[in-house]
């Protein structure tokens, strides 16, 4: 039986993440999904910026975000999708959130005051630090020892998306169909009775693979083989990392029974049948 054709493009591949999120036409879509994630803010407008930042001087490292967006108060906005579990990802997100904010200063007389940075990361891997908590969602600001806002115009959101578990009939809140919809969108068939709103009827639109043209689609498919790939490798590390584990584990079980063999006199040869450790490491016990 041939598996069924997507007809949904994949939000996490970078095609379908900057076809529905990072064009002038499909711009609500942003919008809405900012207004979700960050409820302080009811953005109302966005303008997108150029996705390479210089740093000050020519020395300084650039860097290149996936969406850099400017609300209709100044705000910036930082939105990021990461694909596989990175090494200091965290820093990473500081070390960006800089460039906005070095952006802002000016020459001559300026009084410091900046417009508020917000950078968003939706991960498609779950915090080390992190896996044993349910909350899924991290919004982190600048507070002092008595845990209150020291300074409201730097704030940093995270998204784990593998922990949202929720199936269509569970949905409850407009975040929940956004999770949703980051999660599911590419193994439907069609659209969920949960998702009417007019925002999805946009999003279902713009994600609809066979309205693509022959240049996007061969672009989409380019990016869906990389995300995959991407996929693949994560995945093959993941189980043989579990695989070494349970092995690690077994050794180590098998090391203390051959002990506690040794010091009760039973010969090293039953030893070596129990526990299928060489008569070396029985010895050296």
């Amino acid at each position: 039986m041939n598996k069924q054709r997507e007809r949904y493009i994949n939000p996490l591949t970078d095609f379908g993440f900057k076809k529905l999120f990072g064009t002038e036409p499909n711009k609500m879509l942003l919008i809405d999904f900012l207004n979700q994630i960050l409820p302080d803010r009811k953005i109302k407008d966005l303008s997108y910026s150029s996705g390479e930042k210089q740093g000050l001087t020519e020395l300084d490292r650039k860097a290149i975000f996936d969406l850099y967006c400017i609300g209709d108060k100044g705000e910036k906005f930082i939105v990021e999708m990461q694909k596989a579990k990175q090494n200091y990802f965290k820093d990473r997100s500081v070390f960006y959130a800089s460039f906005p904010i070095q952006e802002q200063g000016k020459k001559n007389k300026w009084d410091y005051k900046l417009d508020p940075v917000y950078s968003v990361g939706i991960l498609d891997f779950i915090f080390d630090d992190h896996k044993n908590e349910k909350e899924f969602l991290h919004i982190v600001e600048l507070k002092n020892q008595r845990c209150e806002v020291f300074y409201d115009k730097l704030k940093f959101v995270y998204l784990e998306l593998p922990k949202f578990k929720k199936k269509e009939e569970e949905l409850e809140t407009h975040f929940d169909k956004w999770m949703y919809v980051f999660t599911h969108l590419s193994q439907l068939q069609d659209r969920p009775k949960k998702l009417q709103e007019r925002v999805f009827t946009k999003l279902f639109e713009a994600a609809e693979i066979a309205k693509f043209t022959p240049k996007e689609r061969e672009a989409y498919e380019e990016s869906l083989k990389y995300y995959r790939d991407i996929k693949n490798v994560v995945d093959t590390s993941r189980e043989e990392g579990l695989k070494e584990g349970m092995e690690r584990g077994m050794k180590k079980r098998n090391i203390e029974i051959a002990k506690e063999l040794k010091k009760n006199k039973v010969s090293t040869e039953i030893i070596i049948q129990s526990t299928g450790l060489s008569e070396e490491e029985i010895e050296n016990l």
